[in-house]
This record gives C-alpha cells, structure tokens and sequence, in this order.
C-alpha cells in the first residue's frame, strides 16, 4: 500500500479528498463502501481556475465574453491544468521513473534502496494523478458540464518530450531526454501546483487538491535532484551536452503557457474569434510564461555547475533570492 499524501484530517475537504481517493482505489474490491460526499463540499459560486492565470484575460475578445461563457473556459481551464499534470505524471515522470529502476542509467547508487524509492514514488503519482482526476469529476458533476480529458490535446509538456524523442537516433538520446524532462517536471512541480494552492478565491476542492499534491513532490523533487547529479556526473562529453540541451527544452516547455490546448478550448466553448485572439497572445512578446518561479530549478543547474552552459534566459524567469 503506497502512503497517502500528508493531510489534515481535521480539514473536512482534505479529510474528504483522502477518503474519496482510498474509496476509488478500492472499488472493485470494495463495491458498496461508502464514499464521502465531496459534492457537498462544492462552492458554486467560486471560479474553478484562477482568472491571473488565463494568457488572454485581457484581451478584448476574453473581456468581451459573456459571465457564463468566461465560466466554462475557467472550468475547461481547470479540466486542462488537471489533464497536464496527469499526462506528465503518466507520459513523463513515471516511465522515467521505471528506467531508473531498470538502471538503464547506470547511476552507481544503491539499487535496492533506489528501487524502493522509485516504486514508492510511482505509486504516488498514482494516487497524484487520481486526485486531479477526482477534482474535475467534482466540478463537472455540480456544474452539469461535460468536459472529458479526452476532448483535450495531450499536455504540452509530455507532448515536447514525445516529439523530442522521435527525432531521437540513439536510444541513449531518448533515455536522457527522458531523464532530463523528469527532472525539470519534478523540480518544478512545487512551483506549478503552487499556481492554485496558493489561490484562496477558488474552489476550495481544487486548492486543497493542490496543495495536497505539493506535500508529496517535496521529497520527490530531491530524489530527481540526486538520481539526475549521479548520472550526469558519470556521462561522457556528448552525453552530458544532450542532456544540457534537453534541460533547456523542458525548462521552455514547462515555463509556458499551454496555447495548443487552449485553441482547442475555444473550440469547445465556442468563442467567436478565439483563434485569433490566441495567435495575437501567443506572439505578443510582453506575454508572461505561466510559470515563472524557477528557484529550484536554477539552485540544480547551479549545484551541477551547467549554468553557464544551458542557453536558458533566467532574466525572464524569478530566482529567489535575485
């Protein structure tokens, strides 16, 4: 049995969120537990995704959109960022994660404990990917809108590293872009759950599911720190240049916004103009990446000493502390 994310068992919509996670996990098993009533905790009237974080919210069109019509591109908003963390998980975190148990990278630490923790965690990711899961079901039920993960274009971010690895040549290419992608995604993941975790205007269901989240990917993020150190400092000169060059793409692509997605969102709600509005954003250069705290990630470069070698601009970026 993988640990639960830390909770507040006194918080009814934490205490609540565990108890629908450990009741969906057991279903077959357990068909007539009863579940809490996570619907019950649902407050209508708050926005389900945090408007700051939409790229054109102040653009004519968007300012332009009727109340309802805003609330179902927040709702789709929310379904999205949901659907991005699971496909990361999924299509990023999680196979690297079994290539680190196969130890295809040859890492030189303990296998047996690095077993351990790498099952630990992708258990973990599991529950993860269940909780975000759980959190748009919620929001689709109370609001009566049908907003499947399927009708939306695979992450930007596992979706990258997909493209990156079918240029690969070399299954070594593909094995450290891999690595290179989760590290960036587990390092970051703090700063992008924080995006709603430290919102207190939205659905209370969604920044505890965040917040949640965030507990856990505190110890992950060191893990990934240290695999990602011991292997690179045991790579030859080319090695250690491709996985330099795929840091750099994943830090582009997990800084920025997610416009595929958001064009087909548009679609979906039916936003007359939308498409146009999106390409007048997407190439505006005052445009701001959706996730700009990048400490973490520039205290590894730093440790690892590769800063001055990754084409990265951190002046577009916030570092704590500069």
């Amino acid at each position: 049995m993988p640990s639960l994310p830390e909770h507040d068992p006194d918080d009814p919509v934490e205490n609540a969120v565990i108890s629908r996670l450990t009741g969906n996990w057991h279903r077959r098993a357990m068909v007539k537990r009863p579940e809490p009533d996570l619907d019950e905790l649902f407050e209508p009237a708050r926005p389900d995704y945090p408007e700051g974080l939409v790229p054109f919210r102040e653009h004519p069109t968007y300012r332009a959109l009727d109340p309802d019509t805003k609330a179902r591109m927040l709702g789709w908003g929310w379904v999205a960022f949901n659907k991005h963390i699971m496909d990361t998980e999924q299509h990023v975190v999680n196979p690297t994660f079994a290539l680190v148990i196969e130890d295809t990278f040859d890492t030189g630490l303990d296998m047996d404990m690095l077993t351990t923790a790498m099952t630990q965690a992708m258990l973990d990711e599991q529950y993860h990917t269940l909780m975000h899961l759980n959190a748009s079901s919620v929001m689709r039920r109370r609001r009566g809108w049908r907003m499947p993960e399927t009708a939306l274009p695979l992450g930007h971010k596992a979706a990258r590293l997909r493209q990156r690895m079918a240029r690969s040549e070399e299954g070594w290419q593909r094995d450290l872009s891999a690595l290179a992608f989760a590290t960036v995604a587990e390092i970051s993941i703090n700063s992008y759950l924080d995006l709603i975790a430290e919102d207190d205007e939205i659905q209370p269901i969604n920044k505890v599911t965040a917040t949640m989240h965030n507990r856990d990917e505190y110890c992950h993020s060191s893990i990934a720190d240290e695999i990602a150190k011991a292997v690179y400092h045991r790579l030859g000169p080319a090695q250690r240049a491709l996985f330099r060059e795929a840091m750099v793409d994943g830090l582009e692509a997990f800084a920025a916004n997610n416009f595929p997605t958001w064009h087909r969102i548009v679609d979906l709600v039916g936003v007359e103009g939308g498409h146009e509005m999106l390409r007048e954003v997407e190439h505006d250069t005052s445009t701001k990446r959706l996730l700009s705290d990048f400490s973490g990630l520039h205290k590894f470069c730093s440790e690892l000493d590769i800063l001055e070698e990754l084409t990265f601009d951190w002046s577009t970026v916030t570092i704590e502390g500069q």
